[in-house]
């Protein structure tokens, strides 16, 4: 018991800060979403080429970092094996990574880029669709889980080399903090972490309660509403709470198993039912592009129009993947004890953006081509409505919509569900004094982030609009920035100290 008692500044700063953000966005949600929008307008504008420059540095120093003579350095002892088997890795990993947010996107996207596309090129035209078929790919490819796997590294290597006696974010920095983790500069590390979790898992959820809310509401024939959103919260949280209880191999491994196969095998029906011929050939297509223009779009800054194209896009997920990056990549490293760096680099890097790519190519293509063919007027509903009625819509064209849709909103439950346990699991271990490698934060502990972390994307949900999910990832994601780094700086003077 005495290794798992609580860390009480760590665990009353973060209940703190979720209440203290919570309650004033609640209390006055007009005001607060005209201050979120002024500060996302300044920050995209003044610092918007700061997380290009990220991107680019971060692809870069992974590479550097998988093809040098550090590669081949282990999290963990020389003899030690991976805890969990490859499959399970990636499904944990990929799982924890995307969350909800992946199959919201992904289906409805192209539809933003289609009727605003980059590079001036024509709205609604044959090179737009190009765009639209290919953007989201890029945006769910190499750089998010480059993002990623830089804390997943910097974390992981003092943890399991080092063997620090606790897993937390300023485990990052630890080169540079040695004999000094509980000090000043480790704590605030570690509030800038628990801000930025806070931001990016309640913006992921955000996203994706009212998208399972619209798919409820079609099957049951009845009408959206903030309550039946708030209702759906409520039951992932019960599910995130039961899960979380049963702890890492029993709970969030066996969730993010069966969703991996719910997942590939909902896609496969897709492929198979629908306009295959199509949806191969716009694949195809779109990884021709990618890979064709990727340098471009890596240091695309849009200088000469008025576009915002960047400003709405490509930083805004670069925001969400860096405010997510501490909490995946705490959550990766300890699910990675036994695996090499070039394992690791390889892994995420490749399996994750493989996996997002294909639900862009099956699932969003297949939107694409409804549109294009007249059969639904997808870009429309989203203008009228919102984007969760657009993908009703599309999945209801599929044969035998009910199963389609009931397997999409199970699907869509457990993603957020894999995401927030996880989130709760790796909050609970970064409140928890003296935890070691292999053990669990208490239960309690984690049940109790479980419901807690829900807080603040009801919160969101009550504000509502993209926008404001918009402006919390990039304000959250901001001082994360100048962590990642000294993280960086951190990791590879501790492997040259380390391996002569």
């Amino acid at each position: 018991m005495e290794q798992k008692r609580i860390d009480k500044p760590a665990f009353l700063t973060s209940v703190a800060i979720i209440l203290l953000v919570s309650i004033p966005l609640a209390l006055s949600p007009d005001t607060a979403g005209e201050v979120l929008q002024n500060t996302y307008n300044y920050i995209a504008r003044e610092f918007g080429v700061v997380y290009l420059m990220a991107s680019v540095g971060a692809n870069g120093f992974l590479i550097w970092l998988a093809f040098s003579r550090y590669g081949n350095a282990k999290l963990g002892a020389p003899e030690d094996s991976p805890e969990f088997d490859t499959l399970s890795w990636i499904a944990m990993l990929f799982c924890a990574g995307i969350g909800g947010g992946l199959i919201y996107w992904s289906v409805t996207e192209w539809a933003f880029y289609y009727q605003s596309p980059p590079f001036g090129a024509e709205p609604f035209s044959a090179e737009a669709a190009d765009w639209a078929s290919t953007y989201g790919m890029f945006h769910w490819g190499f750089t998010a889980w480059a993002f990623y796997c830089l804390p997943t590294l910097a974390v992981g290597y003092p943890y399991y080399v080092r063997k620090l006696k606790h897993m937390r974010f300023s485990n990052s920095c630890n080169y540079f903090l040695s004999k000094k983790e509980m000090g000043p500069t480790a704590r605030l590390i570690d509030f800038l972490f628990i801000i930025a979790m806070v931001g990016g898992a309640a913006t992921s959820l955000g996203f994706s309660t009212p998208m399972i809310a619209a798919c409820i509401a079609w099957l049951f024939d009845i009408e959206t509403s903030f309550s039946l959103e708030v209702g759906v919260m409520f039951l992932c949280m019960f599910l995130f709470a039961g899960s979380v209880w049963l702890g890492l191999k029993k709970g969030i491994k066996n969730l993010s198993d069966i969703n991996l196969r719910v997942g590939l095998g909902l896609l496969l029906f897709i492929l198979v039912a629908g306009p295959t011929a199509f949806l191969l050939k716009s694949s195809l297509n779109s990884i021709g592009i990618l890979l064709q223009n990727i340098i471009r779009m890596n240091f695309y800054s849009d200088p000469f129009t008025n576009s915002n194209f960047v400003e709405d896009w490509t930083i805004f997920y670069w925001a969400w993947w860096i405010a997510f990056a501490p909490y995946v990549g705490m959550f990766v490293a300890r699910i990675s004890q036994g695996r090499t760096i070039r394992q690791i680099i390889v892994g995420m890097l490749l399996f994750g953006s493989l996996g997002c790519w294909i639900f862009y190519m099956v699932i969003g293509n297949y939107s694409l081509f409804l549109e294009l063919e007249g059969i639904v007027d997808v870009t429309g509903i989203i203008n009228e409505q919102n984007q969760s009625a657009a993908i009703v819509a599309t999945l209801s064209q599929l044969p035998m919509p009910v199963i389609v849709i009931s397997v999409f909103a199970v699907m869509a439950i457990i993603f957020a569900a894999t995401t927030y346990d996880s989130a709760s699991y790796t909050l609970a271990s970064s409140a928890t004094l003296h935890l070691p490698a292999g053990d669990d934060p208490a239960r309690w502990h984690r049940v109790f982030w479980a419901f807690l972390l829900g807080l603040l994307p009801i919160t969101l949900l009550f504000i509502g609009g993209l926008k404001v999910m918009q402006v919390v990832l990039l304000i959250v994601s901001l001082p994360i920035l100048v962590v990642g780094v000294v993280m960086c700086v951190s990791l590879v003077k501790s492997l040259q100290e380390d391996i002569k």
